[in-house]
């Protein structure tokens, strides 16, 4: 209970003290208001925008062998403010003006181009006199202003000070005394937190950051920071892996590339003594050699696939397609081929009426690699059913299931990675790493999803879904 009301004392003599302060600062700062901004004599205003706009006019003009050039821009600025202008080239004579009042000479000595320099007002107008330096032959102009217009930014009036009170005096002094402590204390105290703002992207730059606790008046800076580090650290772990990843692939790549070279220039070298060799055999050799040649053809077509899909270098043409007709096809297509004659693949679909917006070869391609994908990497008695249907929000599902051997929870998270080949492959040199990625780029370039789920011995399932092409 002490505690309490210990603490609740000390709060309120703290807000007292700040109040107090505060009034302090807010009194001198009106004394300072009333010192200092004030007009000078004969109503004078305080601005400094005469002296700058004189100064900055010569982006507007150039002085080159005798020719003088101003911008329309320039010209413009002079009627919204109300201003005129003169120059005056090295003989001290008028060369050209603007908005120049009539009692104004066209030519000036230079004395009374010094004059206007030092004196306030001539002729109603306060002036600005300016040179054009940059230039091979001297060139002045004067700057007219209105007369209510002053040359000074600041006034300070020494009678209105001698009038203050010792007490107001006082209180000025101490209270810009407490500004000046404050300011500085809280420059040093803001000069801390920025370094430890820059501290931290340096420590990012150089992967030696250490998050920041997210409070005070720079939390949300602190909060950014740390998001940043974190995001970027997860970038680097997944270059890591990618290149990683990569590095195994290229070393697999140029595996497979070298195992159907192999038996190609061994059988070749074979066919070239055809002396001792039999029709039958010749015959036997060459379809050695073209099955490895196919092979090679297949690795480099799906590289070469894989770098025009991600250059976007492929020529995409979509047509509407009655996709239950496509995929039948494509299912009699791989039945036909000698390589799967004897597999159990199957087709159904709940609907003959399906329109679908695709590039037919390309879309091929990608089913064709799952199905594919799903017979080579499974036992010859495995089933794959692929089928067809429209849900209710009018998608497209193409379903592709086997009751194989499955996939690892392990697997599944990679299984559409570039370079990854599954540890199911039982022959490895039969793919290249990238159908299913290929496969997935496809139609997800066709505004479509595709998600897989699998349990070891129960078998695998493809679920792909794009949007129906209603007429």
């Amino acid at each position: 209970m002490k505690s309490k009301r210990k603490y609740k004392l000390l709060g309120r003599t703290v807000a007292f003290i700040i109040t107090l302060i505060l009034m302090i600062c807010i009194m001198a700062i009106g004394l300072f208001y009333y010192i200092f901004s004030i007009p000078e004599p004969y109503g004078i205003s305080i601005t400094d925008f005469p002296k700058n706009f004189t100064n900055s006019y010569t982006v507007w003009t150039t002085y080159e062998n005798g020719k003088l050039t101003i911008e329309e821009k320039g010209l413009k600025r002079l009627d919204e403010y109300g201003l005129w202008i003169q120059f005056i080239d090295e003989n001290g004579e008028e060369i050209f003006s603007h908005n120049k009042p009539e009692n104004f000479p066209t030519k000036y000595t230079a004395a009374e181009l010094l004059a206007l320099t030092t004196s306030d007002y001539e002729n109603g107008y306060t002036l600005f006199v300016n040179i054009l330096d940059d230039t091979d032959k001297e060139c002045s102009y004067i700057v007219g202003f209105p007369y209510d217009i002053g040359k000074y930014m600041l006034y300070c009036n020494g009678s209105r000070i001698s009038r203050l009170s010792p007490a107001a005096k006082l209180l000025t002094m101490v209270g810009f005394g407490i500004l000046m402590i404050f300011i500085f204390a809280y420059s040093v105290w803001l000069s801390r937190k920025l370094s430890k703002v820059t501290k931290g992207i340096s420590g990012i730059s150089h992967r030696t950051y250490t998050p920041l606790k997210e409070n005070g008046i720079f939390s949300e800076v602190y909060q950014e920071l740390n998001k940043m580090y974190f995001d970027i650290r997860h970038a680097d772990k997944v270059n890591e892996d990618t290149e990683r990843v990569r590095r195994e692939w290229i070393t697999n790549i140029t595996h497979d590339l070298k195992t159907p070279l192999s038996p190609i220039k061994g059988y070749a070298e074979l066919l070239t003594d055809s002396s001792n060799l039999t029709g039958e055999t010749s015959k036997e050799y060459g379809e050695i050699i073209l099955r490895n040649v196919n092979h090679t053809e297949k690795l480099i077509n799906d590289l070469k696939m894989t770098y025009q899909l991600d250059s976007g270098a492929f020529a995409y043409s979509p047509k509407e397609t009655q996709l239950t007709r496509f995929i039948r096809e494509l299912v009699i297509d791989i039945v036909n081929d000698p390589a799967f004659s004897n597999r159990n693949i199957e087709f159904e679909s709940n609907t003959d009426e399906c329109i679908v917006l695709i590039d037919p070869d390309l879309f091929r391609r990608a089913i064709q690699n799952i199905i594919i994908n799903a017979l080579t990497h499974n036992p010859p008695e495995t089933k794959v059913l692929i089928s067809t249907r429209i849900d209710v929000q009018s998608n497209v599902h193409i379903s592709i299931c086997d009751n194989g051997v499955g996939i690892s929870e392990d697997e599944l998270p990679e299984l559409f990675s570039r370079y990854y080949r599954g540890t199911s492959t039982k022959e490895k040199s039969e793919g290249s790493g990238l159908g299913l990625a290929i496969a997935k780029q496809i139609i997800e370039l066709h505004g479509g999803n595709i998600t897989v789920s699998s349990k070891r011995g129960k078998g695998t399932k493809f679920e792909i879904s794009i949007p129906e092409q209603r007429k």
